[in-house]
């Protein structure tokens, strides 16, 4: 049981920040472990113990360009979503001892706006709260039922379908009665997704037949096309999407590390949105908070029932993310990547 008196409480922080920021492929010495004294909290504040730290490829898009939030700084803490306890609060809010999930950083501890914090009430094993429950859940759940808009019996494609949120994606636009077509960088990913994750196709975008084996997989066209990232593939997509096709712009993790932000692209695509009627609408998580709560019930009705896997890969200690960081983007990782900072403290009903 964790101590969360007063005479128990940190006074430092280690964590990890940009060193340096990259220009190309990212490598470990972009990166740099600092330890500095924790800051007293704002009247409107929390401390959090982390326990779990997510590693995802929107962190690497942030250390290059503004995205949703700021460009980052050298110096600052990388972001991302942490699950943890509150172990002291100023003022209002959840109260101490209470499981939390927020947006903070690769970081032992994160001082959080109340505003921000999302106090985890529905019991379910932690991790779930970085993957199916989590922001990867609700990207996939709302990105399929209210941009998508998937019907059953129409044709789903998901790029990064092996990815963190691509892997729930797929699952959830089977639920929905689609039939899925998964798009990832290796044959092992493929065999995984359709023999255990309920994908019912699978090409490999690395293959030398990448576009005939796209094509062959989608007989009946693509009605709504999950987009995790952009560039050639998205290419490769358009001419076989059907009229009234739906794109569903999640992520685009080809231009995130490799240089080729400012690439113009897709080919193609004004001619084919206007011949072929097509909605391409991106979107954030964020623009359906109000709905979040009502989907998480959803999401782990059909986790607890077998119809939602969600997979995750954790390493262990803050100084392991750069690595798995690395490893993510390079495409070695199959479901949600993140770090374990402390053991479990126990489900969200803790």
């Amino acid at each position: 049981m964790t101590d969360f008196s007063e005479n128990s409480l940190p006074i430092a922080n280690a964590r990890i920040v940009m060193r340096e920021r990259p220009t190309g492929r990212l490598e470990l010495r972009h990166f740099e472990r600092r330890q500095e004294p924790l800051r007293d909290l704002q009247p409107d504040e929390v401390l959090v113990e982390n326990v779990l730290l997510s590693v995802a490829p929107a962190a690497r898009a942030v250390m290059d360009t503004a995205t949703y939030r700021p460009r980052l700084a050298v110096g600052e803490t990388i972001p991302s979503t942490v699950i943890g306890r509150v172990v002291k609060s100023a003022g209002g809010g959840p109260e101490v001892g209470s499981l939390v999930a927020a947006f903070g950083g690769w970081e032992e501890h994160s001082i959080i706006s109340v505003s921000q914090v999302r106090r985890l009430t529905t019991p379910a094993p932690i991790e779930h709260y970085l993957s199916a429950l989590g922001q990867n859940g609700l990207t996939a759940y709302f990105g399929l039922t209210r941009i998508g808009r998937v019907a059953a019996g129409e044709t789903v494609v998901v790029s990064g379908a092996a990815g963190g949120v691509g892997h729930l994606a797929g699952q959830i636009a089977r639920i929905l009665g689609a039939r899925v077509v998964a798009i990832t960088s290796s044959a092992e990913k493929n065999e995984t997704l359709t023999t255990q994750l309920g994908f019912h196709a699978a090409v490999n975008r690395r293959s030398p037949d990448f576009a005939e084996d796209l094509r062959q997989a989608v007989p009946e066209g693509v009605d709504v096309y999950f987009d995790n990232v952009a560039g050639p593939v998205t290419e490769a997509i358009l001419p076989l999407m059907n009229r009234h096709g739906r794109i569903v712009c999640s992520g685009a993790t080809s231009a995130y590390d490799d240089g080729a932000r400012d690439a113009p692209g897709p080919a193609g695509l004004a001619l084919a949105a206007i011949t072929r009627s097509l909605r391409l609408e991106g979107f954030l998580v964020g623009d359906f908070r109000q709905e979040w709560e009502a989907a998480t019930a959803v999401l782990r009705d059909w986790t607890l029932s077998g119809q939602l896997m969600p997979r995750s890969s954790l390493t262990a200690g803050l100084d392991s993310a750069p690595a798995e960081m690395i490893g993510l983007l390079r495409g070695q990782n199959i479901g949600q990547a993140g770090v374990r900072l402390r053991p479990d403290p126990g489900d969200a009903s803790a």
